[in-house]
């Protein structure tokens, strides 16, 4: 099998999970035998481009001419059996879909954030989480309010290319959701349920956990939209060591909030931003990881690397959350169409619950709001060691790199063999 990637890189300066999703899977499937014909852009290049190049930028996101000419070549050279889309903004743009389509290739496109709709692909603004665009032919909230790079006519550009590249969207063969949160998003987008698979990414194996630790992780970007304020005051409900220790990983604007809760209280620390062999040390000490997002957070790596690791998660309903730990409930397929990775029914979390904590396979999830998850703090410390071993089990299910490469493979498969859906 003969498979196009095709990625606009994001700035380096700027750490993308989406990067290394990309790099890994890339690795992965030439590991499993597949040829895989990297068509990679960067944002890294922008400054070295020539000024007529760079005078083409403002449409690029619309139609990008230099890429679609080295794509057709390479399609013509090498006759792929698919081509695979993730990020195309803005040195591809959505027009390699009817570039490939043309030659008669299909395509898949990877779902890594909400923008067929929303020009920022976050659903969050100011904040709070923001739908204003959804429904709409041209997204006029974006511009009113700079969504896209802080600036009115980039925003108005994105806006105006989500608008004439529904069309492309809509004809893309299969859409990779990586969770069944992103595929409630495509349906109500109007992307027909057989044309949707759930296929999480996926994480290096890194081997049999060891013994829980003691506590509570919060590992991660130190940004509003985390819900780094959400849990600090849901954890100043409880007296200063009551629930064992809170430690913070990561870097951001909102550093100095957590190092002002590191400094009055005893059972805070701040471990600052981790290397691998940090965050594994980290992982290793704890009993709890968790994931606090207040906006629809897609797919956050950190709580597959918790499960990996043996550690059940403490997260909010949002997003891709509930279906990462194993709360949402399951979605029957539609037709032949596999809308859904096969999940095993939740675990229980020992006895009853308060009201408002759902109970997972490998964890648990509230409302994010500081009194629900205040109350569900002691529940996850007290539950930690009975769920310890499924959420390993869960990992090693649906998130264990063999399972998931296996799985993109079939898909790959499925839409060569399928005729074309556009």
């Amino acid at each position: 099998m003969r498979i196009v990637v095709a990625h606009n890189r994001y700035r380096e300066a700027q750490p993308s999970g989406e990067n290394t999703i990309v790099d890994a899977e890339i690795a992965q499937l030439t590991a499993a035998g597949v040829e895989v014909l990297p068509f990679l852009r960067s944002s890294d290049e922008i400054p070295a481009m020539s000024k007529p190049a760079k005078a083409l930028l403002p449409i690029s996101p619309i139609w990008a001419p230099k890429a679609q000419q080295d794509l057709d070549r390479l399609l013509v050279e090498h006759r792929p059996d698919v081509l695979h889309l993730h990020n195309p903004y803005p040195l591809l743009s959505p027009w390699v879909v009817r570039t490939a389509h043309r030659r008669g290739v299909p395509v898949v496109q990877t779902v890594h954030n909400y923008r067929q709709v929303c020009s920022s692909g976050l659903y969050f603004r100011d904040g709070v989480i923001c739908q204003d665009c959804r429904g709409r032919a041209l997204g006029v909230p974006a511009i009113v309010h700079r969504c896209y790079r802080g600036s009115r006519a980039q925003s108005a550009l994105m806006a105006t290319t989500l608008a004439v590249h529904r069309p492309t969207w809509r004809s893309v063969d299969r859409f990779i959701a990586l969770t069944s949160a992103v595929a409630d998003h495509l349906r109500d987008y109007g992307i027909p349920d057989e044309r949707i698979v759930v296929k999480p990414n996926a994480i290096p194996d890194p081997g049999t956990p060891a013994p829980l630790g003691e506590g509570f992780l919060f590992l991660g970007r130190l940004s509003p939209e985390k819900g780094l304020d959400l849990l600090l005051e849901a954890w100043r409900r409880h007296p200063d060591g009551a629930l064992g220790p809170l430690r913070i990983a990561g870097d951001g604007e909102l550093r100095p909030l957590v190092e002002a809760a590191a400094a009055e209280r005893a059972d805070v620390t701040f471990l600052g931003p981790l290397d691998r062999a940090g965050v594994r040390a980290a992982l290793a000490g704890s009993a709890v990881v968790l994931a606090t997002s207040t906006w629809h957070d897609v797919l956050p790596t950190v709580i597959i690397e918790a499960l990996a690791s043996g550690r059940p998660v403490l997260g909010t309903a949002l997003g891709g959350i509930p279906y990462l730990v194993g709360a949402d409930a399951p979605r029957e397929p539609a037709g032949t169409g596999p809308a859904e990775v096969a999940s095993a029914p939740s675990g229980s979390a020992g006895p009853a619950l308060p009201d408002g904590i759902e109970p997972g396979e490998a964890g648990w999830v509230v409302a994010p709001e500081p009194a629900a998850l205040a109350a569900a703090l002691p529940v996850a410390r007290a539950g930690a060691a009975a769920l310890a071993p499924a959420a390993r089990a869960r990992y090693e299910r649906i998130f264990h790199p063999d399972v998931v490469t296996k799985r993109l493979i079939d898909i790959y498969a499925d839409v060569a063999r399928a005729p074309a859906a556009r």
